[in-house]
């Protein structure tokens, strides 16, 4: 896929990860839990949603953007790969932790976490929209050429 329409896929899924995460954010704010299933459906979409945009960017953006050969968005794109660590690893984690009945037996502590988890996400989309989405599509509309990534870490023309 030409990395224009990489980059508004990306963004779109950001969009949504915004909107799926103000939903799960408004039931961790109420005193009680919502009921169990659409808490459960709540945070499956986001879930869903989440792993899969990450992986996009671990497995494909960032490989791509590395191969660029533009040192400042290699530098750029190392220290969100750095600083962000492994973000879909940490959120799996948070979500086998937080279990239906674990979540019914400590709502207050649920919520907390969720707030906390979410702040790390909420600023990884607005620095990747703020820093790295754009000097890659400058790239991109320069004409420089951004090759397909292969899971090695090869490109192939796009």
């Amino acid at each position: 896929m030409p990395l224009s329409r990489e980059m508004q896929r990306l963004r779109a899924e950001h969009a949504a990860l915004v909107t799926l995460s103000r939903i799960l954010l408004d039931m961790v704010r109420a005193p009680h839990p919502p009921p169990p299933a659409e808490l459960a459906a709540a945070r499956g979409r986001l879930r869903e949603n989440l792993v899969r945009h990450l992986k996009c960017e671990d497995w494909i953006l960032y490989p791509r953007l590395m191969a660029t050969g533009d040192q400042e968005l290699m530098r750029i794109t190392r220290g969100f790969e750095i600083e962000m660590g492994d973000l879909s690893a940490d959120f799996i984690a948070y979500d086998d932790k937080w279990t239906g009945e674990r979540v019914a037996a400590d709502w207050p502590a649920f919520g907390r976490e969720t707030i906390a988890l979410f702040d790390i996400l909420a600023a990884r989309v607005e620095r990747e929209e703020r820093e790295l989405y754009p000097l890659a599509e400058t790239l991109y509309a320069s004409g420089a050429g951004i090759g397909t990534p292969v899971r090695d870490g090869s490109t192939i023309s796009s």
